[in-house]
């Protein structure tokens, strides 16, 4: 009589014991410790740096800079036609694009606008670090904390947490005085024109005419400024930052 073969209970079981479905595949048999992935392996997953577009980054200031570019140029065209029109009805010589460019005329004219522009946005840049709207996207919330720290405190640090109001206000004083100066020449010339002895340039900042034409540039840059604080309460324009969300709050404030 042949001898019978038992098998062990291991065996009995088949290779998929209760045993080894237990231990996860990713943990070692000594100690149980789990496998980890070795850096630089083929399986990591690397995630790719998107590739940057000079337009893209930069397509703000590139619009802008074109509009501006022919605004200029229109700017220029219709005022020197303008400009010689007025000297033939005065039965006078039209003059040259480089002489009208270099007038007083349009030097004021042009720094007269470049002066309001440069005024509005350093106000409001300075006014925005303090005061606020509720509700509008161009403040502040006016519930938050400010964040100051008195060891950041330094004159280096200073000037750099206030240089862009700064460089606002520099680059207002400077198409101010070019303003005046070419305002100033402006007058030399029509004085001149009318057989008329015109005074001193210091004389001339007193002249009326001079700063109602800063006025008239300045009321509507803080008209237009103080429009958009307040219909950015109420209004929304998608996917700008210059507005808060479409479903936001009319009392949510900041963009």
């Amino acid at each position: 009589m042949k001898p019978t073969y038992e098998p062990s209970a291991r065996e009995a079981l088949g290779p998929n014991t209760s045993e080894e479905r237990v231990r996860p595949d990713n943990l070692e048999p000594a100690g149980l410790k789990p496998r980890t992935a070795k850096r630089g392996s083929a399986g990591e997953h690397k995630i790719p740096k998107p590739q940057r577009s000079f337009f893209k980054d930069n397509g703000l200031t590139i619009v802008l800079a074109i509009f501006f570019l022919l605004s200029l140029m229109g700017m220029i065209a219709s005022g020197l036609a303008h400009h010689n029109e007025e000297l033939l009805r005065h039965r006078q010589a039209s003059v040259s694009l480089m002489s009208f460019i270099t007038g007083g005329n349009f030097l004021s004219a042009l720094f007269e606008n470049w002066e309001s522009e440069f005024l509005q946005m350093g106000v409001y840049v300075v006014l925005t670090a303090w005061l606020f709207q509720r509700g509008s996207a161009e403040s502040k919330d006016p519930d938050e904390e400010p964040d100051s720290d008195p060891s950041k405190r330094t004159r280096t640090r200073f000037f750099y947490e206030h240089s862009l109001g700064m460089a606002l206000f520099l680059l207002f004083l400077i198409c101010f005085v070019l303003h005046t100066v070419g305002s100033f020449r402006a007058a030399v010339d029509e004085a001149a024109q009318h057989g008329e002895l015109s005074g001193s340039y210091w004389s001339y900042l007193l002249d009326a005419g001079l700063w109602f034409e800063s006025f008239q540039n300045w009321q509507s840059e803080f008209l237009s400024t103080a429009v958009l604080v307040v219909l950015s309460i109420y209004l929304r324009e998608k996917g700008s930052p210059e507005s808060k969300p479409v479903d936001a709050a009319n009392e949510e404030t900041g963009g």
